[in-house]
């Protein structure tokens, strides 16, 4: 049995990821705002055999995510895997984000990931053993037109799971980052709610459940990267081998905000 820790757990991938884990007998703790949603899929969890605990935490605030991971060794003896997947979007050109969005989604998808990766690395060192997972996105590898800031979080993601495997090369720590593309959960509902504007964009779709296939995939045997949707490794490799071509291929998937 391995224990789980999951930032981002209420909805979307985050939740997804703690029912599949959770099903096959692993120990998951679920860490979000909303503790009322926590607390609702804890209890299902549980009803269906579970093992789960619910800690409620922002990921801004570095105390919870050192308290999650305390929350998860208390009851479990340790901590095995954080899956570092909080996170919000914003999407409109680059000069039309305004500044106070800027460092929200900075503090939310930098420093909470920063927060639950350094919390997670501790305990790892103490144990001699852990897997950090970090749920990134597609737009990491390589920016889409009306993304700007938002995906300069996600590459920023990147780089941290890139300097923690050259760190933690030769030990039995493990750091790997998932890419996923356009994923459909409550991200899009969440800018409507916050902001006031829906955004629309082309592409592929994949399923928050696909994801969690993929992560739970990754805990088994560690991977650097992760692509759930198989292809967007090619989008990747293109930017990093004809980044001009990249430009022109992006330019169908840039993200639009309509009223």
């Amino acid at each position: 049995m391995k224990v789980v820790a999951i930032t981002g757990a209420s909805a979307g991938i985050g939740l997804a990821c703690a029912k599949v884990v959770a099903a096959r007998g692993d120990a998951v703790v679920l860490s979000a705002r909303r503790g009322d949603r926590l607390d609702a899929e804890v209890a299902a969890i549980r009803a269906a055999g579970g093992q789960a605990l619910a800690v409620t935490g922002d990921v801004t605030v570095e105390a919870d995510m050192t308290t999650l991971v305390a929350r998860a060794v208390e009851a479990y003896g340790r901590l095995d895997v954080m899956i570092a997947n909080a996170g919000i979007g914003y999407h409109d050109t680059f000069v039309a984000t305004p500044p106070d969005v800027m460092r929200r989604l900075i503090d939310v998808n930098l420093m909470g990931t920063l927060y639950a990766a350094r919390a997670a690395a501790l305990q790892f060192t103490k144990q001699q053993s852990g897997h950090l997972i970090v749920i990134s996105s597609i737009v990491g590898r390589r920016g889409i037109a009306g993304s700007s800031v938002y995906s300069a979080t996600k590459a920023a993601q990147a780089g941290l799971v890139e300097s923690l495997r050259a760190e933690w090369h030769g030990t039995p720590l493990r750091a790997s980052a998932v890419y996923p593309i356009s994923t459909a959960t409550e991200f899009r509902d969440a800018i409507r709610r916050d902001y006031g504007f829906t955004v629309q964009g082309r592409g592929p779709k994949q399923t928050a459940g696909s994801v969690a296939q993929a992560v739970l995939r990754c805990m088994d045997v560690p991977r650097p990267e992760v692509y759930p949707y198989r292809r967007a490794r090619l989008l990747a490799l293109v930017n990093s081998l004809a980044p001009g071509l990249a430009d022109r291929l992006v330019t169908r998937f840039g993200r639009q905000r309509t009223p």
